[in-house]
């Protein structure tokens, strides 16, 4: 008969870490997987073993190291309902057999039953005013949002941590658990593909579009929902054009999704030909640094973000930004951005133009974007997380 192992002091120095990536399925959540373990190193980050519980998919994707030992059960290559409740069912009891002190899922609508534990919020939609209401009433994607709230709310109030990637999630999400015990802000770290971008840029020509004369490439990067009003995007450049101020604008993803349909119509009603407006699919997240390379502004149109990925990784390219006003990208960009109503043509047209026909506005944003993004490093990222969850475990009661 064999034994389970026996778990370590909490206080030496050597924890075994549990991740549960067996439902981060999302590209940031992939980023993120790969950021904190290519930064992870066992002498400085005081662990010895790490166990990630997750789908064959994600796990060949990460890097190979001899502390890091994966795990994928056949439940998490079914149905989401076969996931859930092999999480509730099963995931302590792998965790425990495998001797692990603390377990750090990366999703807050967990339902496993480990502790001490470490839940990361990074879904805001289900949360945020307003924007659930986008969905039509009884439809597969209300009913989602509206469960996993629930699942979120019980997972961030029953662990013995919350991990938040802004100070805006917060406490917006805490409006609704309540006070939460042991929570921590720990933004995401950025490529540092994005910073050699941003090192390599040339200064912004005096005078780009009209004055110039040629083109002010425009970049949007995300797929079409029904929060992210790339069709207004739309709307804003033909505003533009309309006055002589000859914007071309790239949304990269935006052919799919939930918010396609109001992208095509006004596609059509704009640029039909697609003289200046470009539709494409998605793009590896290693061709990302490149597009934003040839790009002279970056727009981010989102109404509702936990932390605005692609936003910080070009404000890291050293892109000016035209950005929404909504959510927590006020608190990213702070000044290094002109703001505006995504749900406003005029508003992004005048965010546009004032970038566009004011050259030392125009660079000074893209500076200060440039050293705001210096804080998002997976380093820092990894440090600050590892340092938590060790903080979680030892101020935990014993099982």
């Amino acid at each position: 008969m064999t034994t389970a192992p026996q778990a370590t002091d909490r206080r030496s120095g050597t924890l075994k870490i549990a991740l549960d990536f067996s439902r981060a399925r999302s590209g940031g959540a992939m980023a993120h997987l790969k950021g904190i373990i290519d930064a992870s190193h066992p002498d400085r980050h005081g662990f010895s073993e790490m166990h990630i519980w997750s789908y064959p998919a994600a796990l060949d994707k990460l890097p190979k190291r001899d502390w890091l030992i994966t795990h994928a059960p056949a439940a998490l290559g079914k149905s989401v309902f076969h996931q859930l409740w092999w999480q509730y069912r099963t995931l302590h009891t792998a965790v425990r057999a495998a001797g692990c002190d603390v377990l750090l899922s990366p999703g807050a609508a967990t339902l496993c039953q480990f502790t001490p534990s470490v839940v990361m919020s990074r879904d805001m939609l289900s949360f945020e005013k307003g924007e659930m209401q986008r969905y039509p009433l009884f439809s597969k994607m209300r009913l989602r949002l509206w469960a996993i709230k629930y699942l979120q709310i019980y997972g961030l109030r029953k662990a013995n941590g919350a991990l938040f990637l802004t100070d805006y999630a917060a406490k917006s999400i805490q409006t609704y658990t309540g006070p939460l015990k042991m929570t921590r802000i720990i933004p995401h770290g950025i490529s540092e593909a994005f910073r050699e971008v941003g090192e390599n840029r040339q200064t912004p020509e005096t005078g780009i579009g009209h004055k110039s004369g040629r083109d002010i490439n425009c970049i949007c990067i995300s797929p079409a929902d029904l929060y992210k009003h790339q069709w207004n995007v739309i709307r804003a450049a033909g505003v533009l054009r309309d006055k002589g101020i000859p914007v071309r604008v790239r949304l990269i993803g935006a052919s799919s999704g939930r918010g396609s349909e109001k992208v095509v119509a006004a596609l059509h009603d704009v640029d039909p030909k697609g003289h200046f407006i470009e539709i494409t699919g998605p793009v590896a997240h290693d061709s990302i640094p490149t597009e934003l390379a040839k790009s002279d502004i970056f727009i981010f149109p989102s109404s509702c973000e936990n932390m605005p990925n692609t936003l910080i990784e070009a404000m890291a390219a050293k892109l000016p930004i035209a950005c929404s006003d909504r959510g927590p990208m006020p608190e990213m960009a702070r000044d290094a951005a002109a703001y505006f109503d995504p749900e406003s043509i005029d508003s992004i047209a005048d965010a546009l133009s004032r970038l566009i026909e004011n050259d030392s506005y125009r660079e000074q944003c893209a500076d200060a974007a440039f050293t705001l993004a210096r804080h998002y490093s997976w380093e820092r990222c990894t440090d600050e997380t590892w340092a938590y969850v060790a903080d979680v475990a030892a101020m935990s009661p014993e099982q």
